[in-house]
């Protein structure tokens, strides 16, 4: 199910948004640490989702969302490219933007499970 998502995800992207720069990649990355980090706390700190489904999302649909190794053959492709500033720009959005998103999700799963 994330393998399709991050497909189609970068289908649109290429489509709608940028052919010349991975903004699908980007987005799947950013979006999947927003959401492992939501489904982990929430998880963690409620009953509502069993382990079975907390692996099954984390490892299976967001493990098949995110993908580092498509990162890094972007990223190296842009340097390729002597587009070394988009690749700077893509590296660092990557990063910041995954280390943020999951922040996020975690902040967002504690105070859903603090308000019931």
């Amino acid at each position: 199910m994330g393998s399709v998502l991050r497909y189609l995800t970068t289908l649109a992207a290429v489509r709608f948004v940028s052919p010349t720069f991975p903004v699908g990649t980007l987005v799947v990355n950013v979006v999947g640490c927003f959401l492992i980090g939501f489904v982990h706390a929430f998880a963690t700190l409620t009953a509502r989702i069993s382990p079975e489904a907390r692996l099954f999302l984390t490892t299976g649909v967001m493990g098949g969302l995110t993908t580092y190794s498509s990162f890094n053959y972007e990223a190296l492709a842009l340097v390729e490219q002597a587009r070394v500033a988009a690749a700077v720009l893509y590296t660092v959005a990557t990063v910041l933007g995954c280390a943020a998103a999951g922040l996020l999700g975690t902040w967002s799963a504690r105070a859903l499970a603090a308000s019931g």
